[in-house]
């Protein structure tokens, strides 16, 4: 008989460990997948063209129904895990269905943040995360014309901007003074916000929300200074946090998430664990290019050729706005040891910041051209150092 392998979430940090553990042992384990929403796997990072209606739900399936069937996976979609059995080594879903496993790859991902404000429950207020959101947004598109996003992070401004093509009034609110604080610096957050205005967006920084308002739907945010926003449609986009509840109340070692080694193998050996509901060396995981690398580590150790270990590297992060330009990477803080090279051309609205440690890079802010961002990122991965080509360095790779 095969081992069993059960993976708890349908996600894509889940099965893109499934396909790599195919590749490396097609027919070491018998394989049962259990997912939360009732879809095959699909690209959350591609529902905001989805919401922006430059693509469809279908355009962003990665892996169909068939998929499953012609690698043998038995999968459980729209039926979530909601206890594991460590004892008895048996996992148990909504409906009942009880799986045994010899190996367990958790994959449970992230829940939104939905800022515990009154009337954060009131129909209308929806988080950013799945289909089902989606769905809800663009059914609120179609009905109604205002709408408040709260956060003015990656993910919010997408929204914004998805909203604003179906045709809505969208005020973006964010707590801090510069929007995508945590990837920009203030001169490009504020060229990435005159450029967003220009597309129709409007948007209100330090903006702290006391109160969501409504009877039976939302018709307005109310901020700390009293002012009123209104609204038929309240999206949050205030960040995400690891979701740990069923790893939890297995008992498996968690922190701010589950804890894993550089195998990706959790404080139980039989429990591997990937994604964003992971924490490795005090860090946890949102973007694709980390999860990516722990899905191939994770699949080789369970696969039995595991000699890999995961390393922690830097991700460039990209905003999925059409006509916008931006790429962030690595330290664009910098400190009292480093120095800027900055590059400003107000007329075609361009700006770049690097941070230099020494001779070496350590992170960039690229707006309005950003060719060489994989350039400059492939320096800060390797160390390079750029003390002979310093003072052409902004001018980019081909200077």
């Amino acid at each position: 008989m095969k081992p069993r392998l059960v993976v708890v979430g349908n996600g894509m940090a889940g099965m893109r460990t499934v396909e790599e553990l195919l590749k490396l042992a097609p027919d070491m384990y018998d394989i049962t997948v259990f997912g939360a929403e009732p879809h095959g796997n699909y690209n959350r990072i591609l529902l905001s063209p989805v919401l922006a209606g430059e693509k469809t739900v279908d355009d962003i399936m990665l892996n169909t129904r068939e998929w499953y069937e012609q690698n043998g996976i038995t999968l459980h979609a729209g039926d979530p895990v909601e206890k594991i059995d460590r004892k008895r080594r048996v996992v148990r879903a909504r409906s009942g269905c009880e799986v045994p496993y010899d190996r367990l790859l958790l994959a449970t991902g992230s829940v939104p943040f939905i800022i515990p404000v009154p009337g954060h429950t009131l129909p209308g207020v929806v988080a950013f995360r799945d289909i089902k959101d989606v769905e809800s947004m663009l059914a609120a598109a179609r009905t109604h014309r205002r709408a408040v996003v709260i956060g003015g992070g990656l993910l919010g401004l997408e929204a914004a901007n998805g909203l604003s093509k179906q045709g809505m009034h969208v005020t973006v609110l964010h707590v801090t003074d510069s929007l995508m604080n945590q990837q920009l610096d203030k001169p490009a957050a504020q060229l990435l916000q005159t450029a967003l205005e220009r597309q129709g967006l409007r948007f209100m920084l330090e903006a702290h929300t006391s109160e969501i308002v409504g009877e039976d739907r939302v018709t307005a945010v109310r901020l700390k200074d009293g002012a009123e926003i209104q609204a038929d449609l309240v999206v949050m986009t205030a960040g995400v946090r690891p979701n740990i509840a069923l790893a939890q109340a297995a008992g498996l070692h968690c922190e701010r998430a589950i804890v894993v080694d550089d195998t990706l193998q959790t404080y139980d050996p039989r429990i591997y664990a990937v994604g964003e509901c992971v924490q490795h060396r005090r860090a946890t995981f949102g973007l694709v290019a980390p999860i990516w690398e722990q899905a191939r580590v994770c699949a080789a150790h369970l696969s039995g050729a595991g000699h890999r270990r995961y390393v922690q590297q830097a991700t460039p992060t990209r905003l999925k706005v059409t006509g916008i330009e931006l790429y962030s990477v690595g330290d664009i803080i910098g400190d009292a040891e480093t120095e800027d090279l900055v590059l400003r051309d107000a007329r075609r609205g361009v700006y770049k910041r690097l941070v230099l440690d020494g001779g070496r890079i350590a992170g960039a802010v690229l707006y309005g051209d950003v060719q060489d961002g994989p350039w400059y990122f492939d320096m800060i991965q390797k160390g390079a150092d750029i003390s002979a080509i310093r003072h052409h360095l902004l001018f980019g790779k081909a200077a």
